[in-house]
C-alpha cells in the first residue's frame, strides 16, 4: 500500500470516528431529553441543543404532543418542523408539519414561516356555510400552490426544493395534506393506519404521471426524477417542473376514541423503520415500557434514537401527538 492511499485510510477512519461519536453524542442526548417528558409546559416551551437537535414539548386543547429533531449523519441540517399554532375555526385545529429540505435549507425554513400562516388565510376566506362541507383539498392545494410560488423569485429557487406534511388535529377529525416522502401514520386499536402516500418517482401512479410529463425516472442510486430528486412531488425545484409538482394529496379522517396517537415524521425515519414497529416504540414508550422516560416526549426520542441506531442516514424529524 502506498503512503498516499494509507493517507486517505487514516482520513477515512478519522471521519468514521467522528461520525460515530457524534452519534453515539446524539443518542446520549436524546436519551437526556427523553427524560425531561414529564408534565408538559406551556406550549412553544423548546431547548437548542447542539449537533443540529431541538426538542419542544407542549399541549394544545388536551393534546399531548413532542418533537425532536437530529442532524444524524448528514453534515448539515434541512429538516424543520412547526408543532401546534392554532389554526382554522377559532383556532379549532392544531396544525403540526415537518419539511425536509434538499439542496440547503432555505425552501423548508421558509415553508416553517408560511405555510401555517397561509392557511390561516384560506380557511378564514373560504369558510363554508355550517351547512356545508368544508372543501379540504381545495384550500390545501391552494395553500400548497401559494407558498410554492413565493419561492420563485428567491435566489438558488431553480435548485432547492423541500417536501411538506401538514397535520391539522381538530376535536371531530384529522386532515393530512402531503407533498413528498415524509409520513404520517394514526395508531388506531393498536394497529397501524397509514394516514399519508409516499411521493415516491417509482410509485406506478406518480411515474406515469411523470412521463406522461415529458420526464424520466432514472435509477442513480435509487429512483430519481431526471436522474435527480427522490421525490416526485415537493415546493420549489423549479428546475424540474412540470415533472415535481407541488400538489398535496390531502386525507381527512375521523377521530374516533380507538384512536391513540399519531407519528408526523421525515423520512429519515421511514428509510428504517415501517409503520408498525414505529407505533410499537410509541407504545412502548407511552405504557412506561422505555427505560428513559413516558409520554409524547420520551417517544419521539425513542424514535429518533432507534432511527439512528438502525443506520438511518439522513435528518430525522419526528411529532408525536397522543390523542387519548
Amino acid at each position: 500500500m502506498t503512503s498516499g492511499s494509507g493517507g486517505k485510510e487514516t482520513s477515512l477512519h478519522v471521519r468514521r470516528t467522528r461520525g460515530a461519536r457524534r452519534n453515539r453524542l446524539q443518542i446520549k442526548r436524546l436519551k437526556s431529553l427523553s427524560l425531561k417528558a414529564h408534565g408538559f409546559q406551556n406550549h412553544h416551551s423548546s431547548v437548542d441543543t447542539e449537533e443540529g437537535m431541538s426538542e419542544r414539548k407542549s399541549t394544545h386543547e388536551g393534546l399531548a404532543f413532542g418533537h425532536v429533531s437530529v442532524m444524524g449523519r448528514r453534515r448539515v441540517m434541512e429538516d424543520s418542523a412547526v408543532v401546534a399554532p392554532p389554526v382554522g375555526f377559532s383556532g379549532e385545529y392544531a396544525f403540526f408539519a415537518v419539511y425536509d429540505g434538499h439542496g440547503g435549507a432555505e425552501v423548508a425554513e421558509s415553508c416553517c414561516e408560511r405555510m401555517h400562516i397561509c392557511l390561516e388565510k384560506l380557511i378564514m376566506d373560504q369558510k363554508a356555510p355550517l351547512e356545508e362541507e368544508f372543501d379540504w383539498e381545495k384550500v390545501m392545494a391552494e395553500c400548497f400552490r401559494s407558498v410554492d410560488q413565493e419561492f420563485a423569485a428567491e435566489e438558488n429557487a431553480a435548485e432547492m426544493g423541500s417536501t411538506a406534511l401538514v397535520v391539522l388535529v381538530g376535536k371531530e377529525e384529522v386532515v393530512v395534506a402531503n407533498c413528498g416522502d415524509s409520513r404520517a401514520v394514526l395508531c388506531r386499536s393498536g394497529a397501524a393506519v397509514p394516514l399519508s402516500k409516499d411521493h415516491k418517482p417509482d410509485r406506478p401512479d406518480e411515474k406515469q404521471r411523470i412521463e406522461a410529463a415529458g420526464g424520466n425516472i432514472l435509477n442513480w442510486n435509487g429512483w430519481r426524477v431526471q436522474g435527480v430528486l427522490a421525490t416526485s412531488r415537493s415546493l420549489g425545484d423549479y428546475s424540474l417542473k412540470p415533472y415535481v409538482i407541488s400538489e398535496p394529496e390531502v386525507m381527512v379522517t375521523k377521530r374516533t376514541e380507538s384512536d391513540d396517537f399519531l407519528i408526523i415524521a421525515t423520512d429519515g425515519l421511514w428509510d428504517v423503520l415501517c409503520n408498525r414497529v414505529a407505533c410499537q416504540v410509541v407504545k412502548n414508550c407511552l405504557g412506561g415500557m422505555w427505560s428513559d422516560g413516558t409520554g409524547a416526549q420520551a417517544a419521539a426520542a425513542a424514535l429518533a434514537e432507534v432511527a439512528i441506531a438502525r443506520g438511518s442516514r439522513d435528518n430525522i424529524s419526528v411529532i408525536v401527538v397522543q390523542l387519548n
